[in-house]
Formats: structure tokens, C-alpha cells, sequence
């Protein structure tokens, strides 16, 4: 049962699936450079981490065109670490959890950054929003965590990882980094609420199958 469910999980369309593809042309070559260069995955991993709090820092002094402008060349990152471990033909089970752990990290850098900008300004909505956001984005990775950790999947959700850094990314550019606050605060705990949803229908599905099979 649980195999049939992992496969319909990876036979699911999914934007970021969509984007690891439409952009494997580019960051294969990208990734076989830094290993020419001697780097590792996890040191991506904390370049892009590295370049995340820079983009927050310039974030909470109000600058957020170079804040957008760094997130856009450090977010992309994400995907070269997990390209150059397959080049290598030895991804690791501690560098997917490392991965993993340091991307949120790289979030509430982000959230942090933008929450000081806002504390400075006095706005109390904005940065009870960005509170929400940051929670929203946890949670999402939060809830996936534990259902696997329960042998169940929640990939399902209309805003992962990807969809909230282009959100970040775009209207930091235009300068309007609120506006992507108010995607996220919204979207990310709709998706966590969509991912308990779907884990509640899976655990209810597992329960059914294993009482029937106590009668068999």
C-alpha cells in the first residue's frame, strides 16, 4: 500500500519537479563546474546560506532591490547542491537532512531580515505578517517531516520552497517585499493545512486497511 502511494507521489505534478527539469540544462553545467573547482555540496549548501543572510541584512536596511538581486543568484543554489551530489553518484542520506535543515535556515534569515525592517518602521500588521509567514514556511517543511517520519508522504500543497522564494524574489526586486509577505503568511499555511489534510486521509485509508486485514 504505502509503495502505491509513494509512486502516484512521484507520478504527481509539482512546479518544483517542473523547474528542476526545465532547468537541468543549466544546472548540470553549473554543477560540474563547482566540482571542478574542488567544492563539495554541502559548501554550496553554505554558500547559499552565506548569501541569504546577506540578502537579509541588505533586506533590513531597506534595500531590497540588492536584497532580491542576491536572493535570485543564492536561492538557485538549492538545486545545484542536490545536482552535484548525483554527478557524483553518491547523494547521502545526512546531506538531503543537511540540505534540508540549512533551507530553513536560509528562510527565517530572510523572514528576520524583513522583520527588522518592519519593527524599524513601526508597521505592526506587516510584522505580525511576516510572523505568520515565517511560521507558514516552517510548518510546511514541518508537517512533511513528521508524516514521513510516520511512513506517511505530504508533498502535496499549492506553495513549497520554490513557489516562496520566487514570490520573495520578484517583489523584492520591485520593491515591494509586502505583497510576497502576504502570498506566504496566506499560501504556506494553507499548504500545511492541505499536507495535514492529506496525511489525516492517508492514516484513515492505513487504519481501514489494517483492520480489514485483522479479519482476512
Amino acid at each position: 500500500m504505502s509503495e502505491q502511494k509513494n509512486a502516484s507521489e512521484k507520478n504527481k505534478w509539482s512546479f518544483e519537479q517542473f523547474m528542476r527539469k526545465t532547468f537541468k540544462v543549466v544546472l548540470d553545467p553549473v554543477a560540474a563546474f563547482f566540482l571542478k573547482l574542488g567544492l563539495t555540496p554541502n559548501m554550496v549548501t553554505i554558500l547559499g546560506l552565506i548569501l541569504a543572510i546577506v540578502a537579509a541584512v541588505f533586506a533590513g536596511m531597506g534595500k531590497f532591490l540588492v536584497a532580491g538581486l542576491i536572493l535570485l543568484v543564492g536561492a538557485p543554489f538549492d538545486a545545484v547542491d542536490g545536482a552535484m551530489a548525483r554527478q557524483l553518484g553518491k547523494p547521502t542520506r545526512f546531506g538531503g537532512f543537511f540540505d534540508s535543515v540549512i533551507d530553513r535556515y536560509s528562510e527565517l534569515f530572510m523572514m528576520g531580515g524583513l522583520l527588522y525592517y518592519y519593527v524599524g518602521q513601526d508597521n505592526k500588521l506587516a510584522s505580525l505578517l511576516v510572523f505568520i509567514a515565517a511560521a507558514g514556511s516552517v510548518m510546511v517543511s514541518y508537517v512533511r517531516a513528521r508524516a514521513e517520519g510516520q511512513a506517511f508522504t505530504a508533498k502535496v500543497g499549492i506553495l513549497s520552497r520554490v513557489e516562496r522564494m520566487i514570490a520573495l524574489v520578484l517583489f523584492l526586486i520591485i520593491g515591494k517585499p509586502l505583497i510576497a509577505i502576504w502570498i506566504i503568511a496566506i499560501l504556506a499555511n494553507f499548504t500545511a493545512i492541505q499536507r495535514i489534510l492529506n496525511v489525516r486521509k492517508q492514516a484513515i485509508e492505513s487504519d481501514s486497511s489494517s483492520t480489514r486485514g485483522n479479519y482476512d
